[in-house]
């Protein structure tokens, strides 16, 4: 007799549940190489801190330089990490833990060896990354280094069920595979997929409001099985975050925030690599802070909380001003076009910006607060406004809170699920 179970969850075809079941379980998530916690360690600063030389890595990760030798010799080895001459030392110049002081020590250049940087090597692997946004999706093949193999591929599809967005996803994977093939390298060892959701153990999706689901749906399984690649899936917010930890901004800071504004308000924070918010982070814990007293309601009935600064209630509020139905494009356009209730609404959005900004340096006391999302422009058509608010709730004579606006193209964000399966392909 056939069951429910057995049945293909689009069409309602038999299948062989054992040959599906066994499919799943014949692909693992995979790791790089198999060792110990250390030499993974030293794999993921070199990813991290590279090109580097061995006598700074060995400072920073507190090894002997014969214990890094023979680490590094073993992922020369594998295949993992190349070197390369001193010439390419300063290409990242900086890109070090913050604090970091490098310690004189008797260089290899006084025995009469060439001083030579280790970096991982990048086009021995390549990865996929997608991010899926309300009612479309965009896929990118990248190498080790997360660096783009092709351009990036999108896919616009209506809300679909999970089995449903796993068969339309199936595409611009295969797209992805092509582009891997034609830079020379090999098929993608792991897919990462990031969304706006709750996720659990990087697999099952326990809810994603901007896709309408109803229940849990175990997107990695679903993916795996359609698309033949072991696939992880990760919180969107999270997924950045881990990518300014890894190949971006972030590199080498020891605390750092991530606030995003768009169509919701995303808040974490990575303390030496790793995001401190773990599962809330898809709770978007920072929305009802108050940043104006005399703001609009929001949907819960606060009063002037940070969802004032997402796009619906911009629009709102705009077309409150202007007496009319306006879109969020709409006071974007007229706030470049100068016009004056749009430049009161953007002076007034990026001061309440400000005040959320302090707010969360007051109380997490980061290095550096970072601001993404798609409608992250908006804080740099007014800065001033910006800084103001931050300066009217933090203290005279703490610091300065260094910020810095992302590059908040869509691509980055297919780049940022790729870079939390590199992450854990090599961390394990």
């Amino acid at each position: 007799m056939t069951t429910s179970s057995d049945l293909d969850p689009l069409n309602g075809i038999p299948v062989d549940s054992s040959s599906t079941k066994q499919k799943a379980e014949s692909a693992p998530i995979p790791q790089w190489f198999d060792a110990s916690p250390y030499t993974h360690q030293v794999a993921a600063d070199i990813v991290r801190y590279g090109p580097i030389a061995r006598t700074t890595l060995a400072q920073i990760l507190k090894l002997s330089q014969g214990a890094l030798s023979r680490i590094t010799g073993d992922l020369l080895h594998l295949g993992v990490i190349e070197e390369l001459p001193d010439a390419r030392l300063a290409q990242d110049a900086g890109r070090l833990p913050f604090g970091f002081s490098q310690k004189q020590s008797e260089s290899s250049e006084k025995r009469g060896r060439p001083l030579t940087a280790l970096r991982i090597n990048k086009d021995e692997r390549s990865f996929i990354g997608i991010n899926v946004r309300g009612n479309s999706a965009l896929a990118v093949a990248v190498n080790a280094l997360c660096e783009p193999l092709g351009e990036p591929h999108t896919l616009a599809f209506t809300y679909q069920s999970p089995e449903e967005l796993a068969v339309s996803l199936a595409k611009v994977v295969a797209e992805c595979v092509k582009d891997a093939k034609r830079a020379a390298l090999p098929e993608p060892s792991l897919l990462g997929l990031s969304l706006g959701g709750h996720i659990v153990d990087n697999a099952t999706v326990t809810a994603a409001p901007f896709l309408h689901w109803n229940g849990n749906a175990n997107l990695a399984e679903l993916l795996t099985q359609r698309c033949g690649i072991p696939t992880l899936v990760f919180n969107d917010l999270e997924s950045a975050l881990r990518h300014e930890c890894w190949f971006g901004v972030g590199v080498g800071v020891s605390r750092f925030a991530l606030i995003t504004i768009g169509a919701g308000i995303g808040y974490s924070i990575a303390q030496d690599g790793e995001p401190l918010s773990g599962s809330e982070t898809s709770y978007g814990t920072a929305t009802h802070i108050i940043v104006d007293p005399e703001g609009p309601r929001c949907y819960q009935g606060h009063i002037g909380c940070a969802d004032s600064l997402t796009n619906d209630s911009i629009a709102e509020q705009y077309s409150e001003m202007m007496s009319k139905t306006c879109s969020f494009e709409d006071f974007v356009t007229d706030a470049r076009k100068g016009l004056r209730q749009a430049t009161q609404l953007l002076n007034r959005t990026c001061f309440r910006l400000g005040v959320l900004i302090a707010t969360i340096a007051n109380a997490a006391m980061p290095q550096k607060v970072l601001i993404g999302g798609e409608s992250s422009f908006l804080a740099e058509m007014s800065m001033e406004s910006l800084r103001k608010g931050v300066e009217t709730y933090r203290h005279s004579q703490a610091a300065p809170v260094p910020i810095e606006i992302l590059d908040d193209t869509w691509i980055n964000w297919g780049r940022s699920a790729a870079s939390s399966a590199i992450e854990r392909y090599i961390l394990g």
